[in-house]
């Protein structure tokens, strides 16, 4: 994972004379899942959009694959996918027949029924979005982004609102998309969440990036300086809890 996928630097984008993305900078090395990190209005989705070439560039730079976001955002497009916290999908086409369709805008073709494998939705082939629960929807949202096969995968609080089978399936998931070699970038308030999927965590506050390391790394930090719990730290929380006693299977 020596090569970078994604380069960002000093990424602006400014709102009335608000700062919303104030210098940002930061790599995303090839096939690691990297988290953006930060409280709500932080500049996360906007700092995302950039980057993903649906949002003009203000001031700075960014690069995906060696690609020039600003100058080539249709280049960009092709090789990556996305998945927003809220994706609209046609109401009267069944799953595999979408996305064909999906595939072939980007002069693809695509085994469907593969794909829907991959995110445990073969029994809902046939089905229609508004037939399925909200971890389905985010599934296929997931398989949607993938049908042109990209290099870089950007999810947005892809589990937000998810029960806890859900969520933790999306987990497996994630992993099995980083483990095809697919580099992952995503968005998340979930602290747990970031600690199990990504290899790299970049904190934001107020426009810009406080700090980038490995979530080990940046724990250590914090106790170094002298945290310390007011709880003991239990080996168990209680969605463990939840899980063992209702099973991990979906319930869908």
């Amino acid at each position: 994972m020596s090569k970078n996928s994604i380069e960002v630097s000093d990424l602006r984008k400014t709102y009335d004379g608000t700062h919303v993305v104030d210098g940002v900078s930061f790599t995303v090395k090839s096939g690691e899942v990297f988290g953006i990190l930060g409280p709500n209005g932080a500049g996360k989705t906007t700092t995302l959009e950039m980057i993903e070439g649906l949002r003009p560039i203000d001031g700075g730079s960014a690069t995906i694959e060696g690609i020039d976001v600003a100058s080539c955002p249709d280049d960009v497009k092709s090789t990556i996918g996305i998945q927003r916290q809220a994706s609209d999908f046609f109401d009267n086409v069944r799953l595999h027949e979408m996305l064909d369709m999906f595939a072939g805008l980007y002069g693809q073709s695509v085994d469907a029924m593969e794909l829907l494998a991959e995110v445990d939705l073969v029994e809902k082939s046939k089905s229609f979005v508004q037939q399925l629960s909200g971890g389905q929807k985010q599934r296929f949202s997931v398989a949607a982004a993938l049908v042109n096969q990209p290099k870089v995968l950007f999810l947005d609080e892809p589990t937000t609102g998810l029960d806890p089978q859900a969520r933790r399936n999306l987990w497996e998931l994630v992993q099995s998309i980083q483990a095809k070699g697919i580099t992952v970038v995503l968005t998340t308030h979930y602290m747990e969440e970031a600690e199990v999927l990504c290899d790299r965590v970049a904190v934001m506050d107020e426009g810009t990036i406080i700090a980038v390391d490995t979530p080990k790394n940046l724990i250590s930090q914090l106790l170094k300086r002298g945290f310390k719990k007011k709880e003991t730290v239990q080996q168990a929380t209680l969605e463990d809890v939840f899980i063992d006693l209702t099973g991990k299977a979906l319930r869908e």
